[in-house]
């Protein structure tokens, strides 16, 4: 099948080149020249384990192509989806300008009938502006709407895992209307995804706004948990309670399962925070309060400073002259994702508070030098007491404590006894719970873990 991929983010290059991997042809648009160039020199300006390769191989046996031409866009692809950014708005809701401009340049130029997925995700009832935005383009060239049919297919990639996700989906979800146009949308989107359904039927059909509704209600669900074991963690600390041996008992029941069940720094990332405060937003417009995810946000945001405050706890508030190894930038390991990462609060007030840091990161750092560079614009003295180093064993020389934010692989088994040796005390402060506090202690390392007996 012809495809058109609108926005060569995150979300559209791992849409374009698993689609074309199954032997489509596809052409993603992007309006960021220098995107696109990048791309067509070779180049991927996101790190995803896979993604490089596969978009290689693709564009060397001619199914992908990258450019910036909206009409050649439109007139490619049979179905055009739109996976453009919905950035957080100033109110908490999605900002939807690029989706209806997407939907209006493709309105612009269409001449024969297509099939218009929304795959960025977006807030219940974007479908109808997008489908009106198109109309209104098409009624301005006398052409018939029935031209199009706007469906909801929402992404459920989890960055860092992208490209297996969407090649081996635990589900598709399609929102389609039951009218002619929709019934006609929906067999086209039945036979795109036929090579994921080869062994069983992953795919859920439903109305467009229950599948909108969908995606935002996954990750509100995954927010939540991610905030309740954090608030459980805050509370073992308190009572001295192991998190670890509770979330082994809790998630052995198979109504609960093991997933998300993990305490640590908070989420960040391009889609939990601001889908949560999204759905938030939305309820609010209908009148709707949903508390629990008004909680499940200040959980979050409360709980990006509990490494700061076991520090403050253990060194003082004024931390001036005392240097820290900070292992981990990005808000999760196998991705450069830097959006609402709570390194950056950690760092920032351990600034605040006049320490110095020594960051590594496996493959943040660049994203995160840009990302610190706007955070301390109004403090360049204090972006003066940063550094990044390409070797996390070199980030410990002379430091007083070693702070663990992300929990890359390369982390989980260090030489313990080299650490000790560059670190002027044996301290981790460690918000991941890599390490057992049993075995930091009979090392002779001081261990503060989340919820761990601190």
């Amino acid at each position: 099948m012809k495809v058109t991929i609108v926005g060569s983010g995150y979300v559209g290059l791992v849409t374009g080149a698993c689609l074309a991997e199954q032997g489509n042809n596809v052409f993603c648009l992007d309006l960021d020249p220098k995107k696109i160039e990048i791309l067509n020199s070779g180049g991927v300006p996101i790190y995803e384990p896979g993604l490089k390769e596969m978009i290689e191989r693709n564009r060397a046996a001619g199914r992908l192509q990258f450019s910036t031409d909206i009409a050649a866009s439109v007139a490619h692809g049979d179905v055009q989806f739109i996976a453009v950014g919905t950035p957080p708005d100033e109110d908490g809701s999605a900002d939807l300008q690029y989706v209806v401009a997407a939907a209006r340049n493709i309105g612009r130029h269409m001449t024969t009938a297509k099939v218009i997925v929304d795959k960025s995700t977006v807030p219940v009832g974007t479908a109808d502006k997008v489908s009106a935005a198109i109309t209104d383009e098409l009624d301005k060239r006398n052409l018939s709407a029935e031209l199009c049919s706007v469906v909801s297919n929402p992404e459920f990639l989890k960055e860092g895992a992208a490209v297996e996700d969407f090649m081996r989906p635990d589900r598709i979800v399609i929102g389609t209307e039951n009218t002619p146009a929709g019934i006609r949308a929906k067999e086209q989107m039945r036979k795109l995804y036929a090579p994921f359904n080869r062994h069983h039927e992953r795919t859920y059909y439903m109305d467009v706004k229950s599948a909108e509704l969908t995606k935002y209600a996954a990750n509100a669900m995954l927010a939540t948990r991610i905030s309740f074991m954090n608030e459980l963690a805050n509370l073992a600390d308190l009572v001295g309670a192991d998190i670890e041996a509770v979330r082994q008992g809790i998630g052995s029941d198979s109504r609960i399962g093991f997933g998300f069940l993990y305490p640590g720094t908070g989420y960040g990332g391009s889609c939990f925070p601001k889908d949560v405060s999204a759905l938030s937003k939305t309820a609010k417009e209908h009148g709707r309060d949903l508390k629990i995810l008004d909680a499940v946000e200040a959980v979050n945001e409360i709980q990006k400073y509990v490494l700061v405050e076991k520090i403050e706890k253990r060194f003082g508030k004024d931390l001036k002259g005392m240097k820290f190894a900070l292992w981990g930038l990005a808000f999760k390991p196998n991705t450069d994702d830097m959006r609402e990462a709570p390194s950056r609060v950690i760092i920032q007030e351990l600034v605040k508070r006049g320490a110095t840091i020594v960051a590594h990161d496996p493959v943040a750092m660049p994203e995160a030098k840009h990302c610190l560079d706007l955070d301390f614009q109004g403090n360049p003295d204090g972006l003066k007491q940063i550094s990044m180093v390409e070797d996390p064993m070199a980030a410990l020389d002379g430091c007083d404590a070693l702070v663990i934010v992300t929990e890359w692989k390369a982390f989980r088994s260090p030489d313990f006894d080299a650490v000790m040796q560059k670190l002027v005390r044996p301290v981790i402060f460690d918000g991941r719970n890599l390490y057992e506090p049993q075995a930091m202690q009979e090392l002779g390392i001081e261990y503060y873990g989340i919820g761990r007996h601190n």
